[in-house]
């Protein structure tokens, strides 16, 4: 709350404190009256809305990532998206960046998606690192693989977890899956490979043959192209 970089409220609270105060001191004193007084106020609410403008804070330039990352993958984009990227990236399926960037490449050969819309984030700061979990709308290309796949709409939830870098930039050293259309999830269901979609019968968490229902599996793959972004 009271940091004044991450929001101006504050210091614009003290401009209005300082209103108050001069006119109470030209009221009493009218005699010492003068000018600039007027200026007190109008100057801390200019530094207020100067450091809110101004100076990127780590919430910001997080939440910057996420959003870039969102239009990468609504594009099609994996060079953006690669930028965003940690050199020592790994999660739980992908072990590099590189394995990460081949994936991307494959599945967002568009036409993928039309739209994602972020319905809401939570960020957890400790520098140097921090966590982001956030939910998006995923609307796929009504030709796309996954519309024809899966369906056309998914509910992905997703968890980032970013390493300040000494440019005081904010890379993403992991992504995981967290949920699909409130399913839990993760990376390693995508392992599957593509045929298991065909000819699977949806059901409960698993068949007796060991292979996971149709729903699960495209639902992965297809939170997992979310996170290429």
């Amino acid at each position: 709350m009271w940091d004044f970089f991450e929001q101006p409220w504050t210091l614009l609270a003290a401009a209005v404190l300082v209103l108050f105060g001069v006119l109470t001191f030209r009221s009493i004193w009218s005699e010492k009256r003068r000018w600039w007084q007027w200026l007190l106020p109008l100057g801390v609410a200019a530094l207020a809305l100067g450091l809110d403008l101004g100076v990127a804070t780590d919430l910001e330039k997080i939440n910057g990532i996420i959003t870039t990352a969102i239009r990468a993958a609504e594009q099609e984009d994996c060079v953006t998206s690669a930028r965003l990227i940690a050199p020592d990236y790994a999660d739980s399926y992908h072990k590099s960046k590189q394995a990460l960037m081949i994936r991307c490449r494959d599945r967002l050969a568009p036409p993928a998606i039309e739209q994602i819309r972020k319905l809401d984030t939570i960020v957890e700061i400790s520098p140097p690192r921090a966590t982001a979990t956030f939910t998006m709308l995923m609307k796929f290309d009504k030709d796309s693989y996954w519309a024809n796949a899966y369906k056309q709409y998914a509910l992905v939830k997703m968890q980032l977890y970013l390493r300040k870098q000494p440019d005081k930039t904010w890379l993403v050293q992991r992504a995981e899956v967290l949920e699909v259309d409130k399913t839990s999830v993760s990376w390693r269901v995508a392992k599957k490979p593509a045929g298991s979609f065909h000819g699977a019968r949806s059901g409960g968490a698993g068949r007796r043959d060991g292979r996971l229902p149709v729903h699960r599996i495209v639902a992965v793959t297809i939170e997992n192209e979310a996170g290429q972004g």
